[in-house]
This record gives structure tokens, sequence and C-alpha cells, in this order.
């Protein structure tokens, strides 16, 4: 008797600021995409970090209604230089984490710290290692989960310091969301180089795909990220989380990126032809 095979399907999701900065804009493009959640950023153009408590109701308001779910907070925390006062980026965390609670989230996208021009990663590690400590007891006390993502230029930016960050701050409270084309852009392969090391920490996609010899952004599969074998392995890991869009299609800049609705839309159908070639559904 031929076994049946157990269909694998993981939580679509997407930077809404990266369709339109109109969040009702947002969310139809996503829904027409065919996902049900939502990855907040930014809205009528204001960081996460910025939204009064106003915004911030007017936001929810406008995901219930159109019910779509928020799958994470992507903050900047820690996207800033690791010699400003410590307790200045903690004081941003709580602010996020009120904004996390009132979208019925407890996913919060942070970074572990930029450094001078002049400065050497190794001197900064200590520093790093007690900001995030001090960031990850906060998200403990409250319930809520910090996501590290791999930007270029911070602390943990290549697969062996990611590791040594999380491992070392050693709280339930960080985690990691694996950005393939992040770690293409400094000089590594983010499956042979990272996988197996990082895999018992990944628990959030974030889809994007970059090419090694210039940098550059593409869609999933069309680069250097290793995308098909990743996405194979966590397949059959078992894995079961979200997978964010996360395109940068036509333009980066210090605090994220944009594509506007039809750029997105290639991103995802890029991305879900590499789901469909293993195996993989949405949601």
């Amino acid at each position: 008797m031929v076994p049946v095979k157990q269909s694998v399907a993981w939580t679509l999701s997407g930077f809404g600021d990266e369709i339109d900065p109109d969040p009702a804009v947002q969310v139809a493009v996503l829904k027409a995409l065919g996902a049900r959640h939502i990855e907040v950023r930014s809205a009528w153009g204001v960081n996460v970090a910025d939204l009064d408590d106003d915004r911030v109701q007017q936001l929810a308001a406008c995901l219930a209604e159109k019910q779509m779910a928020v799958s994470a907070i992507a903050s900047p925390i820690g996207k800033v230089d690791v010699a400003l006062d410590a307790h200045l980026e903690v004081a941003r965390l709580r602010r996020i984490i009120r904004v996390a609670h009132a979208l019925q989230t407890p996913n919060i996208r942070v970074f572990s710290f930029f450094r001078a021009a002049h400065v050497t990663v190794e001197s900064i590690r200590d520093d790093v290692m007690k900001r995030m400590r001090l960031l990850a007891d906060l998200a403990e006390r409250e319930g809520v989960v910090l996501l590290h993502e791999n930007e270029k230029d911070i602390y943990g930016d290549t697969p062996e310091r990611v590791l040594d960050l999380v491992e070392s701050v050693g709280s339930p409270a960080l985690r990691l969301a694996w950005d393939s084309a992040n770690f293409v852009q400094v000089g590594a392969r983010p499956f042979t180089d990272g996988y197996t090391k990082l895999r018992p920490y990944l628990v959030y996609l974030q889809v994007k795909d970059a090419v090694a010899a210039t940098g550059d952004v593409v869609p999933a599969g069309e680069g250097d990220g290793e995308l098909r074998a990743t996405l194979t392995a966590l397949r059959d890991d078992g894995y079961t989380g979200f997978a964010s869009l996360e395109p940068h299609l036509a333009a980066q800049h210090a605090l994220g990126g944009f594509s506007g609705p039809t750029a997105f839309g290639e991103a995802a159908r890029a991305f879900a032809a590499l789901l469909d070639e293993i195996g993989v559904t949405t949601k």
C-alpha cells in the first residue's frame, strides 16, 4: 500500500508597506494574492515605532474590518548605532510591544545594532549581547517573541554571528527570522553555511533573494540565496510557520524597501512557483 503524502501548508504574509502607504491598498493586494496576514512596518507613511495611539487603533480597526490578521510587527528596534544608550531601544521596544498587543501578534522583528565605520565588529560583541539581553528580558515579561533578522552590517549578519547571538543571549523570547537575500549580501551561502546550525531557532521566513555578484535583490529563486534548498529542507523539517514576502524590488533604504503592487505581485508569483515545485501550499 502506498503511503499517503502529508500536505504541507505555510501561512502567507507580506510587508504591506512594500505595496503602498495606505493600509487599505496593502490589504487589498495581499488578499488578491491569497494572503490573510500582513506584516506591519509602516502605515500611512509612518513607521510603526512612531504611530500614535489613535493611528494604531485606526489601523487595528481597518485590519479587523477586512479580516486581516498580523503575522508580525516589522520594527526598527536594534537598527541603530550600538554606541547609543541601551535604554533608548528598551523604551522604543516597550512602545512597539503596545502596538503588537493592539494588533494581536506576539511577533516583533528586531536587529542587532550597527556600528561606526571605524569600529570592528568584534569590539561591539559584548555591548550587543547586553543590549539584546535587555530587550529579551522585556519581551519575556510582556509575552512577545523577538524575531532577529540577519540584516547586513549589523552584528548578526553572518550565520556564525547570528548563532553566537541567539545562543549567547539564550532567551526563549529571542528567535530568528531567516532572510536569504541578506545572507547573500554579506557573502554567505545561506543554506550551505547557515541552515543546519540556525534551524533550531528559525521560526519565521522572510522571502526575498539576491544576486551574489551585485547584491541586487531579485524574486525568490532568481538569485543565489539557495531558496529551493532552504524551502525543501523546511518542508522536510516540518516547518508550519509564516512565509512573509519582502521583495525590495523597486527601492531599498535604511528602514526597509518598496516594490509597488505590480512588482510585489511578481515576487508573490515567483515564490508560489517555487512552493509548487516542492509541494508546499499557502493559506
